[in-house]
Parts: C-alpha cells; sequence; structure tokens
C-alpha cells in the first residue's frame, strides 16, 4: 500500500525534530537532531512491519474508510461552498432589490420633472424674455430654469446608471445561480459515491466479522488492537516528553472544567467490561449524529492523525506534560499531524470507521501514556 498507518505519525515527529534547536545550540549531552530522526525512522519502521502484518481484511476495511474519509472531508468542503455561494446570492438579491426601490423613486421624480415643465410651456424662457419684467427677477428665474434642467439631466443620469447596476447586478446573480447549481449537482455525485463507498464497507466488515468465530477470536483481535495503540501512543509519548511543545495553558489546571468533544448518549463508559469481563474500556464511547464535529478539548498540538486497527480514523493530541486525548472512529479528520489546535476548535467528524456498526466518538484521555477515567476531567455528566 502506498499509504501506511506510520505516515501520519511521522510527520508530526518529524515536525518536533525540526522544531529543536541547532545541534550546536544543545546543551553539552543532550541528544542532537540526527539521534531523534534515528528513533524517528525506528518508530516508522516497526509501525510499517505491524502494517504489513493486517489481515487482508483489515488492510481493505482501512483503505475503504479512509476513502471514505476523503469523500465525505471533500463533501463537507462542497458543501461550505454551496453555503458561501447561496450567501452571495441572497446579498445580490437584497442588493438588486434595493436599487429596484431606487429606481422606482428616480424614475417617479423624473416623471414629476417632465410633468411640471410640460405644464409650464416648452417656450417659458421666451414667454419670460417677452413679458415686462426687472432685470433682476428675470436674472432669478433665468438661475432657477437653468437649476431644474440641470437636476433634471443629473436624475436622468441617476436613472441610467441605476438601470447598468441593476443589469449587472442581475448578470451576476444569474452565475451566482448557474455556479450553485453546478456545486449542487457535484454534491450529489459526491453523496452517491460516498454511499457506494459505505456499501462497500459494509460488506468488508461482514466478512470479517464473519472470521470471528469465538468470544476467544474476539478477545485476541481486541488484545492485539490494544497493543498496536498502546505502541502508538507510547512511540509518540517518549518523543514529545523529551522535546515538549510549549503550551500555554496547563492541561492540569482544567480538571472539571473540560467540555466534552461531542454531545450525545454513553454508549459505553470507562470500566465497563468487553468481552466477558476479559478485557474493559479505556475511554469512553459517545453516540452521535454521523458528521457531528468533534472538538479537541483542550489546547494542544496533534501528534497522529490516521487509520489505526480498532479504532479507525484516530486523533491524538498532545496537551503537554505528559497529558494527550485521543478521538477515534472518526467519519473524517479535519486536522493533520504537528498542526497546533485550540480548546474546542473542530478536528474530525462523528463516524463508524474501525469496524464499528454505528456513529460513534470513542474518546480517551492518557496521562503518561496510560489511560485514566475521563469522567473527572469534564464538567458534565454524559447520559446514558
Amino acid at each position: 500500500m502506498r499509504i501506511r498507518v506510520a505516515f501520519g505519525l511521522f510527520n508530526a515527529l518529524v515536525l518536533f525534530a525540526a522544531l529543536l534547536p541547532p545541534v550546536g545550540a544543545q546543551e553539552a549531552g543532550a541528544p542532537t537532531v540526527e539521534a531523534v530522526q534515528a528513533e524517528i525512522r525506528a518508530l516508522q519502521q516497526r509501525l510499517a512491519r505491524q502494517n504489513r502484518e493486517l489481515d487482508a481484511g483489515q488492510e481493505a476495511l482501512r483503505d475503504q474508510e479512509r476513502a471514505i474519509a476523503a469523500r465525505a472531508r471533500e463533501l463537507a468542503g462542497i458543501r461550505d461552498d454551496v453555503e458561501t455561494q447561496s450567501q452571495q446570492s441572497r446579498r445580490l438579491r437584497e442588493q438588486a432589490a434595493e436599487v429596484r426601490d431606487r429606481l422606482t423613486v428616480e424614475r417617479q421624480v423624473l416623471a414629476e420633472q417632465v410633468r411640471m415643465a410640460y405644464l409650464s410651456g416648452r417656450r417659458e424662457m421666451v414667454k419670460l424674455l417677452l413679458n415686462q419684467e426687472s432685470p433682476a427677477r428675470l436674472g432669478r428665474l433665468l438661475v432657477y430654469y437653468d437649476y431644474l434642467n440641470r437636476k433634471r439631466t443629473e436624475r436622468i443620469g441617476a436613472v441610467g446608471r441605476d438601470l447598468e447596476e441593476q443589469e449587472r447586478l442581475a448578470a451576476q446573480s444569474e452565475q451566482a445561480a448557474a455556479e450553485l447549481a453546478s456545486l449542487e449537482f457535484a454534491q450529489t455525485d459526491e453523496l452517491a459515491a460516498l454511499e457506494s463507498d459505505r456499501e462497500e464497507r459494509r460488506r468488508i466488515l461482514a466478512r470479517i466479522e464473519d472470521g470471528i468465530r469465538s468470544a476467544d477470536s474476539e478477545l485476541q483481535r481486541l488484545l492485539e488492537e490494544e497493543r498496536r495503540l498502546t505502541e502508538v501512543v507510547a512511540g509518540v509519548d517518549a518523543l514529545v516528553t523529551e522535546y515538549p511543545a510549549d503550551m500555554a495553558l496547563d492541561f492540569r489546571d482544567a480538571r472539571g472544567q473540560l467540555m466534552w468533544p461531542v454531545q450525545g448518549a454513553l454508549i459505553n463508559d470507562y470500566g465497563d467490561s468487553r468481552v466477558d469481563g476479559r478485557l474493559r474500556w479505556n475511554g469512553v464511547t459517545v453516540g452521535a449524529p454521523r458528521g457531528s464535529p468533534v472538538r479537541s478539548v483542550h489546547a494542544g498540538r496533534v501528534v497522529y492523525a490516521d487509520w489505526l486497527p480498532g479504532l479507525g480514523l484516530l486523533v491524538i493530541v498532545d496537551h503537554g506534560l505528559g497529558y494527550m486525548s485521543l478521538y477515534g472512529h472518526n467519519e473524517s479528520i479535519l486536522t493533520e499531524s504537528g498542526a497546533g489546535v485550540a480548546a474546542g476548535q473542530p478536528i474530525a467528524q462523528v463516524g463508524d470507521s474501525g469496524g464499528q456498526r454505528q456513529s460513534a466518538l470513542y474518546f480517551e484521555i492518557r496521562e503518561d501514556g496510560d489511560p485514566v477515567d475521563p469522567r473527572p476531567w469534564m464538567n458534565a455528566r454524559l447520559r446514558r
């Protein structure tokens, strides 16, 4: 496969290495950049070996869920474009309505001027000259009529400009409508392709489940998935602990104040039993509608953003001081390895990747690589 599970992790770790000071600037005895890069390569190779050990079903599931994520992200982009174009069309319609109102007023004023000019007679200037009026009064009337004529000309010009503006807005509105129709057509195509990808995913998932014949095989599969996750977390944790990123906010100070990454119903709680009590949940699973935004619970840096067996599309955020938060089963990932994130920032969308039957988010908090109960860290309880 061209893309490996280690790819996202490798990019993040390369970023941490790149942020280090030059070799000459490091303290005596401190690891060099070359040493860190050697550790990165070793970790990458180890993850690559594990990735090659995936069975055919898991490989197919990984590739299909990556394809779904790409489709979902493309669809989200198209929907953003549709909303932007819709807003532009509304603004154009509002502007056109304002121009039409202004045009109506200008036409009324111009019509009144024309009517008054007609009533005063077409030879009003000749009449004024023939009447025996004083020169001063005649001068004032000439200035008055000159003023009226100039205003009449200005009104005619304003109406002409309003007409041109109306035509321009009408043309822009038609173009915006055509672009919106094209975007909506593309959105329909993406939705159809996405549903096709999801149908293929269901077939792959059914084949994987057919291969699980007993609780023992299910337990072995879960233990293997947990081992992979533990190794990824340990590999990342070892490097970010040695070369921590600067964090403006202390994660420990946020205990009891964190917002849940999604709002929904609690499906699996921390410590609940799995597979006849022989395994327990290291985090919580929260049911939420597909596509719901998954938000980072605290400021940090993304250190992993890729697919992992059992958790599907996974995002890991490092919060410094040994704390990390994990977000699994996403439909798409909205960030990338190495990116800084703020508290509450969307980093993914809820999905069912990793072999799940319903859309939900799997969420963990880890301290020094070990999972901890996330509930004391949050500012509210989830409903069952």
